[in-house]
């Protein structure tokens, strides 16, 4: 008999929902938006793995709606701080997640945010659309060099190294912030102080955890260049989107470029960042090539069809050993 799998969509890229009913009986969330806990809740009776995306709450009371059947839950996402991890620890549940397959294509998002951002592309491409480009001066849309300046990264996991082979193609100096990543060919380790007061570009890639959690405040923010640039596409929280806002409208720091919010998805009711001139803001959608997006999927499907086999899982989170029935650790993602 073939055991329940819950996915909380039922439209994802690529074959990988195909190849999971192939092997189990495949209940996903119908609706167009985005389900709540008690939507998700409300399918899991009976399920022995849940595929999710890593904006989807997975938490104790759908683990609890599961049962023990319950051995697997897959992010299709290198992040995972949709998932109450202790909750899953306490009953034995492997999560994984996705690295490495969108560890380039985020990367390349990164410097496109980079670049727009220091460019001012926005403001620019703003004022072309609504008929403003008329006389040619000198003054308009003056941006920052990219090219020759310092880049900081705040956490150097693959994303990271990723923007720093990126990054040395426009010549750039790059540093990082990491306690779990020395010195290498790409980038010179040091601490967050020195990053922040040395760093043109300060880019983010960290998880979102209780020690992240507004990692960049009005304190951090106070210490950087007024002529830098603030880059995130890792998770919205860990940025206080309320000193971003006053620090870029009050001339505080050059720029931004957003790829994440603290709260997704947004709607009609847009955080006021979206607005600023010198604020580049996307969608999430750090991830989002054909190729990677399916390979997203295919990775998670490949996690449960292991773990429901007695299997190892292929990528749990770090710090776990991937097999059913043993305490999830938690540790730094590399």
């Amino acid at each position: 008999m073939k055991k329940r799998v819950l996915a909380t969509r039922e439209n994802l890229p690529g074959r990988g929902l195909d190849r999971l009913s192939e092997s189990a009986e495949l209940v996903a969330w119908p609706g167009a938006d985005k389900p709540g806990p008690a939507d998700l809740a409300g399918l899991a009776p009976g399920v022995s793995g849940v595929l999710a995306l890593g904006n989807d709450p997975v938490d104790a009371a759908l683990m609890d709606a599961a049962g023990p059947s319950l051995r697997v839950i897959a992010l299709a996402s290198m992040g995972f701080d949709n998932v109450d991890r202790a909750a899953a620890a306490e009953r034995g549940i492997v999560v994984t997640h996705t690295p490495r397959v969108l560890a380039e294509t985020t990367a390349d998002l990164t410097f496109a945010l980079i670049l727009a951002a220091r460019r001012r592309l926005g403001a620019a491409g703003a004022s072309l659309a609504e008929g403003s480009w008329g006389l040619f001066r000198m003054h308009d849309y003056l941006g920052l060099d990219v090219h020759g300046a310092t880049l900081g990264l705040i956490g150097y996991g693959q994303i990271g190294r990723a923007v720093a082979r990126r990054a040395h193609g426009f010549g750039m100096r790059v540093i990082h912030h990491d306690p779990y990543a020395p010195d290498d060919d790409l980038s010179t380790s040091v601490g967050l102080a020195a990053l922040l007061a040395d760093a043109d570009v300060v880019s983010l890639h960290v998880p979102l955890t209780e020690e992240t959690r507004h990692l960049i405040s009005a304190r951090e923010l106070a210490a950087m260049k007024p002529t830098a640039t603030l880059v995130s596409t890792s998770r919205g929280g860990v940025v206080d989107e309320a000193a971003l806002l006053d620090a870029v409208r009050e001339g505080r720091l050059h720029s931004a470029g957003l790829d994440v919010f603290e709260r997704e998805p947004m709607g009609r009711e847009l955080s006021p960042l979206v607005a600023e001139p010198n604020v580049i803001a996307l969608p999430h959608i750090g991830s989002a090539t054909e190729a990677t997006r399916a390979a997203m999927v295919d990775l998670a499907v490949d996690n449960i069809l292991d773990v429901l086999a007695e299997r190892p899982a292929r990528t749990p989170l770090p710090g776990s050993t991937g097999v059913a029935g043993t305490p999830q650790l938690n540790a730094h993602p590399a």
